[in-house]
């Protein structure tokens, strides 16, 4: 079942930027790559670094508090393979990115 939310104005996020999202209480990284949106769990499984604060770059971002790389499409940890964190689908809707809360990616 899918449960969007929106949680910024595509014109809040420029491509190549990111930011961290609160939404029912939790908090997500929203990324603009090329005119895509993704997004992810906020917290870094290594020292719960916001990952929303992070270095984009192509599909990556980077931790800002110790480095670790994670892939903003999959979620997938390319520092730790075995910290991956949730990733989420995302659509637009009137120049409203959301994020579908009901359903990760797998």
């Amino acid at each position: 079942m899918s449960n969007f939310v929106p949680v910024a104005d595509v014109s809040s996020l420029p491509p190549g930027h990111g930011r961290t999202v609160h939404v029912s209480g939790r908090e997500f990284a929203v990324y603009n790559v090329d005119g895509q949106f993704y997004a992810i769990d906020d917290e870094c499984p290594h020292r719960g670094g916001p990952l929303g604060a992070g270095y984009l770059e192509q599909n990556k971002v980077y931790c800002p508090l110790h480095g670790w790389a994670f892939d903003v499409k999959t979620g997938n940890c390319l520092s730790n393979p075995s910290k991956p964190v949730k990733a989420y689908r995302t659509r637009v809707v009137d120049s409203r990115v959301q994020i579908d809360l009901g359903a990760q990616i797998d």
